[in-house]
């Protein structure tokens, strides 16, 4: 009698149960974890919708700022969610053996191939798991490593060279030049890992919409995992992957179809199909080991982990974090450049005398290998500036306290909070990198002659300590040496080349922040330049 009592009293009061239970939802997120004492948006506090409209307005980096600015070092931002500003939180929250894991954000990020999900070392929310695939493949991917690989980014380096003088300094035509460089980014890393470029930079097109694809992939990314069951109902819907899995729709990720191609084209008896056997015999021969030949054999190596959907993985993640964040960092270093005359002035000085000097072997075509790349400190100085100032990840790196909890730069935060550091925040520290953080400055960079050197030392090791652009911890793109070896080849090879301007200097690019803080508006033209040549050369 009670009970049907109450289901009455509920079903005719529907409306108010409704609100009561409404408010006591939005009364326990604001009281979620003990989290109510840290200052932060109210409505932040009541739910992560918050969260979803600023990354859906696309400039979530500048909101993160302002309000660490106004608000202090910890910085609420959603119900169960802590941003950090404070140097001191890297080493805790990102260090090793700390026990943070990843949040569901990274899994939303995940590729789909045959109606399966592809966790990747990036992507994957188990550490174990990560531990196991890093341990397979980190050898393909150290620095000694990869200067094996250097010939295939020589290659598709004069490409680029080649196909901007033709395109654009001799048509006299100006040049999308994020876009562009985006191609050179995407066709390294194919010729890197399948010893076969996409085709980006031959046909001066986006290759079977891939790189619009994974734009609005991340566009889709970046709000859609501030909720990420959201991504259940979409992308991930279980209904749509089942219907995918048995060939009645075709969920394959662009990237994900050009990997099983090439995969294919390798290893012949292999198909697309991720539960196939790829072969352990040996591929069709290449002119020299590429990524994908490291892969086979990690897989020959480790059978027992690593499967055929794991070599699939690696050789798909490798075109998402491989090109896009490189791409990103390329424009950042030429755009800030061009915003400073005076800083392109003395890298072009640099070059010139590095070249007169006899530092650089190529004086035809000008392509700078990685060693002489190191010899040059003012450029080493401007990418780092760059890489400070425009980090390629604009969302804060999203880590889950352990279960017991954690003290975090002098706070306590109970276990099953999501906390995490924005690079775009972390990178404008004052006491770090000194009063004028918004400004492009790659001198602090370089030991002050008037300073004591001991101390310039320290402090310049203190910046570097800090930077967030590749991530911190186990958890750093594996990735990183393949994007270093890109840039410090590509950026001093074409200054050589070509003397570059902005179409409008007065001008300012588009910054679109997509999880990766991509650009638009770029606009440059090219004009060749005489390759310096050794003094005393005829």
């Amino acid at each position: 009698m009670v009970a049907e009592s109450m289901i009455e009293v509920l079903l005719r009061h529907w409306p108010a149960v409704l609100g009561v239970a409404f408010v006591a939802y939005l009364a326990s997120n604001r009281f979620n974890r003990g989290l109510n004492k840290y200052p932060g948006p109210f409505i932040a506090s009541l739910t992560d919708w918050w969260r979803f409209w600023i990354v859906y307005k696309r400039r979530p980096e500048v909101e993160h700022i302002q309000l660490h600015e106004k608000l202090g070092d910890v910085v609420r931002l959603g119900p169960n969610n802590l941003s950090f500003s404070d140097p001191k939180a890297l080493k805790s929250i990102y260090g090793l053996n700390k026990g943070f894991t990843k949040s569901e954000f990274y899994p939303v990020q995940q590729s789909v191939a045959g109606g399966h999900r592809l966790p990747s070392l990036f992507s994957t929310t188990s550490e174990p798991f990560h531990a196991q695939l890093r341990r397979s493949v980190n050898s393909a991917f150290s620095m000694s490593t990869l200067i094996q690989y250097e010939p295939f980014v020589d290659s598709t380096t004069e490409l680029f060279l080649n196909q901007t003088d033709k395109l654009y300094a001799n048509a006299r035509e100006s040049c999308d030049f994020a876009r562009w460089l985006q191609f050179y980014a995407f066709d390294v890393i194919g010729e890197m890992t399948y010893s076969k470029r996409h085709g980006f930079l031959e046909e001066n097109k986006d290759v079977d919409g891939i790189i619009d694809y994974i734009a609005n992939l991340f566009n889709y990314v970046a709000p859609v995992g501030q909720i990420p069951i959201l991504d259940l109902l979409f992308l991930k819907n279980p209904i749509y992957l089942l219907a995918a899995k048995y060939g009645l729709v075709d969920a394959t990720f662009p990237v994900a179809r050009f990997a099983q191609l090439r995969v294919a084209e390798r290893y012949p008896t292999s198909t697309s199909d991720s539960k196939s056997s790829l072969p352990s015999t040996e591929p069709k021969p290449t002119s020299q080991p590429d990524l994908l030949s490291k892969f086979m054999q990690a897989k020959i190596d480790r059978p027992e982990f690593m499967t055929d959907s794991l070599v699939m993985t690696m050789a798909v993640s490798m075109a998402f974090a491989g090109s896009e964040t490189t791409a990103i960092s390329l424009s950042a270093v030429f755009y800030y450049l061009l915003k400073n005359p005076q800083c392109m002035e003395k890298l072009y000085e640099e070059l010139d005398e590095k070249a007169r000097e006899g530092h650089f072997g190529d004086n035809e075509k000008g392509v700078v290998t990685w060693s002489e790349s190191q010899g040059l400190p003012y450029m080493d100085a401007c990418i780092k500036e760059a890489f400070r100032l425009h980090p390629a990840p604009g969302l804060p790196l999203e880590r889950i306290v352990p279960a017991q909890g954690a003290e975090i730069a002098g706070h306590f935060v109970k276990g099953g909070t999501i906390v995490g550091c924005s690079a775009w925040v972390i990178h404008r520290d004052k006491e770090v990198f000194g009063e004028d953080v918004e400004v492009f400055r790659p001198e602090r960079w370089l030991v002050d002659e008037h300073e004591n050197k001991e101390a310039e030392e320290k402090r310049i090791k203190e910046m570097s300590g800090v930077m967030l652009q590749f991530g911190m911890g186990a958890r750093t793109c594996i990735g990183k040496n393949i994007s270093l070896l890109e840039i410090y080849k590509v950026v001093p090879s074409l200054l050589r080349r070509f003397e570059v301007r902005l179409e409008d200097p007065s001008k300012e690019w588009i910054v679109h922040n997509a999880w990766f803080v991509r650009q638009y508006g770029f606009r440059t033209t090219f004009q060749k330049r005489e390759l310096v040549q050794p003094s005393g050369s005829s």
